[in-house]
């Protein structure tokens, strides 16, 4: 079957326009979409459409598609090789260890050591799986905070594959709302959270915003880990701060060095302090209490 690779690169609010159109038109088919940051500074972002069948006619919809939201871009098409990705991404992907945490695939379950949290998180269709610097700064982190503080209700904000809601679940015993804006995410993040043992600890949910009922039912919480991007997490700072308890410890990530003091001045705005930052390979994880 042919299988290509539609994509092309705009600013981000128009990336975003186009993937929910791209959403609502290619719903019933199941076409991958996706949108990524190329470059941060000049806010080019690349969407991606994946087509199999009659490529061409997908591409005649992608363009009456644009062309309905007054937007005209050249389309560029590459052909992807009919490979096992997961199998093909596994051959490379090795265990990881950040403070007693394991995280691994199914091929190295043997060489979890006595003691080790293991967490077995399969190369998918998600991201995090702990081999990122945020990720693995992450739950150095969470596992700090845990031990000196003892929350009993978190959030895990963009959960990805879950590791970090997987991680609180399994090092705290606590209830945790794992949400993230991409129903794939969600439906892999509640697959590992099964394979893990977890899933009557982690709730997982599709929620675009803080508007979401779910996090009114479920907060507030005392403790927040974010993996997410810098610019997002400045936004998201006020309603941070009405989704957190007094005292309670939010976990930030996804931010690169030169861009922490940013990040840590949005939050210190919103009666915040900053606790500690750790640095690994390039990014930061923020501590900060409400």
């Amino acid at each position: 079957m042919t299988q290509a690779r539609l994509y092309f690169t705009t600013g981000k609010i128009e990336a975003d326009r186009i993937f929910a159109a791209f959403e609502a038109a290619f719903e019933d088919e199941g076409l991958p979409i996706g949108v990524l940051e190329v470059d941060e500074d000049r806010d080019v972002h690349e969407v991606s459409l994946y087509a199999d069948g009659d490529v061409d006619a997908v591409e005649a919809r992608v363009k009456d598609i644009l062309a309905g939201l007054t937007l005209s871009m050249p389309i560029r098409r590459e052909p992807v090789p009919d490979i096992d990705w997961v199998t093909r991404s596994l051959e490379g992907l090795k265990p990881v260890r950040a403070g007693r945490f394991f995280v691994h695939g199914a091929h190295d379950r043997r060489k979890r050591h006595s003691g080790e949290l293991a967490i077995e998180i399969e190369a998918g269709l998600a991201f995090g799986t702990g081999h990122h610097g945020t990720t693995a700064g992450c739950l150095e982190m969470l596992e700090q905070v845990v031990r000196r503080e003892r929350p009993r209700n978190a959030l895990d904000l963009g959960t990805g594959s879950a590791v970090l809601a997987i991680a609180l679940a399994k090092l705290a015993n606590i209830p945790v709302l794992a949400t993230d804006i991409d129903p794939v995410a969600i439906t892999v993040a509640a697959a590992n959270a099964r394979l893990n043992h977890v899933k009557a600890l982690v709730e997982t949910v599709t929620a675009p915003g803080f508007h979401h009922p779910i996090f009114a039912a479920r907060g507030p919480f005392d403790l927040v880990v974010a993996n997410i991007l810098a610019r997002p997490l400045m936004r998201l700072a006020p309603e941070m701060a009405k989704h957190i308890t007094l005292g309670g410890s939010i976990v930030l990530s996804g931010i690169l060095d030169r861009q922490r003091d940013a990040v840590v001045s949005a939050y210190v705005g919103q009666q915040f302090r900053h606790v500690r930052t750790l640095h690994r390979e390039g990014w930061v994880t923020i501590h900060l209490k409400r």
